[in-house]
């Protein structure tokens, strides 16, 4: 198995908490959401694991102070390229794998991530993405696979043809990178785009330009891939991980 990093983006504000708590502090179960993600990393034997902090920095950090983690600062908010660029300081040595998680997805259980640790290990993959099948995609980027079963794009809902759009599998936003060559791709990505915010998926388009292989995973249970992004899945959050004990 090659070495493995994990970069864990936590640095956004959390609006729709109605809150102005970092949203990866956030209780579940009398834990912060984000101690759940850090726990993930240290079970899949993380060689070091980046936390990328931005609002209220100073919370966040003395809310992970024992966890063993190091910081990489996202001052402004840019879009998730940027921030995983940040941490590129803390793992310009690291020639492994990068394993990108985000903070507000709690239920991500081990088993899912070491499925696509090693399927991504497999394929020889200069990329490898976690998706999942849902009933209505709508809203959600749909992952385009060539007849070898690799990625050939992924296409945002609204730039999807019909028959694009009738495809089920979705980019779930976790990933498992080569780590030299992701972060020579972060320098590629351009904010062309009507938020001004660079993107991680535009690596992937960045890999398939260049001819390298993309893999892609699916998680057979949506549930755990899902973002927590206001009070009531924050409560539902709580009642999945009390039936999983």
């Amino acid at each position: 198995m090659s070495s493995l990093a994990t970069v864990i983006m936590a640095a956004g504000k959390g609006t729709r908490m109605k809150s102005d708590l970092p949203k990866v502090l956030h209780k579940i179960n009398h834990r912060p959401m984000v101690h759940y993600v850090i726990d993930l990393a240290k079970k899949l034997n993380s060689d070091k694991t980046v936390l990328i902090i931005g609002h209220k920095r100073e919370l966040v950090i003395e809310a992970c102070s024992d966890s063993g983690v190091e910081y990489a600062v996202q001052a402004e908010q840019l879009g998730t390229a940027h921030a995983v660029q940040m941490t590129e300081p803390h793992l310009k040595d690291h020639q492994g794998d990068v394993l990108v998680l985000s903070g507000d997805v709690p239920l991500l259980t081990e088993d899912t991530l070491r499925n696509l640790i090693s399927e991504h290990e497999k394929s020889g993959a200069t990329a490898t993405l976690l998706t999942s099948d849902l009933d209505d995609p709508t809203g959600y980027g749909r992952v385009m696979r060539n007849a070898s079963g690799y990625v050939q794009k992924i296409v945002e809902h609204k730039d999807a043809s019909e028959e694009e759009r009738r495809v089920r599998e979705i980019n779930v936003g976790i990933y498992v990178f080569k780590g030299p060559a992701l972060f020579k791709a972060l320098r590629k990505v351009d904010n062309n785009n009507i938020q001004g915010e660079y993107y991680l998926p535009d690596v992937i388009s960045i890999f398939i330009k260049n001819g390298e292989k993309v893999n892609a995973v699916k998680s057979m249970n949506f549930d755990e891939t899902r973002g927590i992004n206001d009070i009531n899945q924050l409560q539902e959050a709580e009642t999945i991980l009390r039936n999983r004990s």
